[in-house]
């Protein structure tokens, strides 16, 4: 085990809670994002195409076209990330420790990434549907550390896990790895890595512990709006190769950006997809 070296590096990700009651966002909804011009809705949906013609060869493409799901899927997909009276998508609790977790039969997914990665507007960007949930913000570092659930109707479980960075105490460790070595019920970890600068030694520890629990995982690049396409695309393509070198994550790195939802259609269908809330109707 690694530990401590992960407990050297990795820094909780705490805060207070904020409710984001705001309207959702005029491209929140797959429906409304359908109705702009045939360019900008490839690029939205699936983000990789605006760096392909960046490429030297196509050949490199491939990994990043392994999730291709219809436009049908997409708007089955969304639909379980709105709520309804039948559909409720709310906090449900949080934790401080694995044994403290809620025992809940649902699929789970959980996100993890260093504390300043963007993982809250992430979550705030799949669940804008829904703007009446409640989203944990940082706002005084080191003061809490927990694990927090967020229900989706009957389908699944969101858990935003606590950030990492740099002088973690080792609550960090305790917390997560028992999570991610006994949760049953988890299917996917999604690892964030900060599209803005690249895999950092943090994210290599965090991508080592995921591939210890031998869990599968994929990778969500964040920030994606706040590089240049071809420093993005060269930050892209290290990071691809180190995913090729992995045996538990997925091979298509997930790009996105919370601030013009380029990707967030894209990902809450393989969120659907890996919970099994959405059979796909071209597999």
């Amino acid at each position: 085990m690694f530990c401590r070296r992960l407990g050297k590096l990795l820094k909780p990700w705490t805060g207070f809670w904020t409710s984001s009651r705001e309207g959702a966002h005029n491209l929140a909804s797959f429906q409304q994002a359908s109705l702009l011009p045939q360019r900008k809705l490839q690029g939205l949906l699936f983000p990789f195409s605006e760096l392909e013609p960046y490429l030297v060869s196509s050949a490199a493409s491939g990994h990043f076209q392994l999730f291709q799901p219809s436009m049908e899927d997409i708007a089955r997909a969304e639909k379980l990330f709105s709520s309804s009276p039948s559909h409720t998508i709310d906090y449900h609790t949080s934790a401080v420790r694995v044994d403290h977790a809620p025992s809940l039969s649902q699929p789970e997914v959980c996100f993890i990434g260093r504390s300043n990665v963007g993982k809250s507007s992430l979550i705030r960007a799949l669940f804008s549907l829904a703007p009446e949930v409640e989203v944990r913000v940082s706002k005084t570092p080191g003061h809490t550390k927990k694990m927090n659930f967020f229900k989706v109707g009957k389908a699944f479980t969101l858990v935003d896990m606590p950030g990492y960075g740099y002088k973690a105490p080792q609550d960090f460790v305790e917390m997560v790895e028992p999570y991610l070595d006994t949760r049953t019920n988890l299917v996917r970890t999604f690892l964030l890595v900060d599209g803005s600068v690249g895999l950092q030694k943090a994210d290599m520890i965090a991508l080592e512990m995921c591939e210890e629990f031998s869990r599968p995982y994929a990778v969500v690049v964040t920030k994606i709006d706040k590089s240049s396409q071809g420093a993005l695309l060269r930050r892209v393509l290290e990071l691809q190769e180190m995913i090729t070198k992995t045996a538990g994550c997925f091979p298509q790195p997930f790009l996105v950006s919370s601030v013009n939802f380029s990707g967030i259609y894209l990902l809450r269908c393989f969120i659907a997809h890996v919970t099994g809330s959405i059979q796909l109707g071209n597999t």
